[in-house]
């Protein structure tokens, strides 16, 4: 195979390695809408990143985090229910980016690769980016894995116990912005909430612990990468949606399979 091919496979897997454990986060506190919301603001960071004339995944990064920060502490005290906030930031942060864009004259920005990422187009330096963040979110999250888990179960009982709920929440927001800049390049931005949700929807049915939850959702997810891009080679189809496709067969299945007691 072609040196690309492999590149597009290693970046497959190692966001599936960082997707399955905070996808598991995401399905069990039933923030999907808060990760759609994220991710949409990440436009927003590229138009940033071209117009301030800095690494436009650095860009992201910071921008996904202020914007997740803001996010929360809006949850926090709005009173709309927060499916209707969530997804009022989420179209307005898209919008606002894709007219940022628009000023942006002096270079060429691939609109449909950011939308809906090109895993093909993985250079060597963006294999280095996602891995590197991969395993900084990964270390992170085995550090706060126990606190994190404590909260998502009982907030309230968790706060007795000594845990600093608003820090937990604040840091698994903050690893949700690194997942979507992480996963910018590979599935784009209207995908990445799919990836993070379908293969830990799939592993809810088959697993025993929070733990294993997490592992057969990155399993999960890795395999939907290597099936998306055979299938995206074989059949001329966009590589993104692939991966995305090959994780809803997947799920798929997990529903006719009998589900583990």
């Amino acid at each position: 195979m072609d040196e690309f091919f492999w590149r597009a496979l290693l970046a497959g897997i190692g966001l599936a390695a960082i997707a399955g454990p905070l996808g598991s986060f995401v399905v069990w506190r039933r923030m999907a809408f808060f990760g759609d919301a994220l991710a949409h603001s990440a436009l927003l960071g590229v138009a940033l990143g071209f117009l301030l004339h800095i690494e436009v995944n650095v860009a992201i990064a910071a921008l996904c985090a202020v914007f997740a920060t803001l996010l929360t502490a809006m949850l926090a005290r709005a009173r709309l229910a927060p499916d209707t906030l969530l997804s009022i930031c989420a179209f307005t942060a898209l919008s606002v980016g894709l007219v940022a864009l628009s000023f942006v004259e002096e270079v060429r920005v691939d609109l449909v690769g950011y939308l809906f990422g090109d895993i093909l187009a993985v250079g060597r330096a963006d294999l280095a980016w996602i891995w590197g963040g991969a395993a900084a979110g990964l270390a992170v999250l085995g550090l706060l894995w126990r606190n994190l888990l404590a909260v998502t179960v009982h907030a309230d009982l968790a706060a007795v116990e000594g845990v600093n709920v608003p820090a937990m929440r604040l840091a698994f927001v903050l690893l949700l912005a690194i997942l979507v800049a992480v996963a910018m390049k590979i599935v784009g931005v209207l995908l990445v909430t799919a990836l993070l949700v379908i293969p830990a929807a799939a592993a809810r049915r088959f697993a025993r612990s929070p733990e294993s939850m997490a592992a057969i959702a990155a399993g999960i997810g890795a395999f939907a990468s290597v099936a998306g891009l055979l299938a995206s080679v074989e059949f001329d189809t966009p590589s993104g949606p692939s991966v995305v496709l090959a994780a809803a067969c997947v799920f798929a299945a997990s529903l006719i399979l009998p589900q583990r007691r």
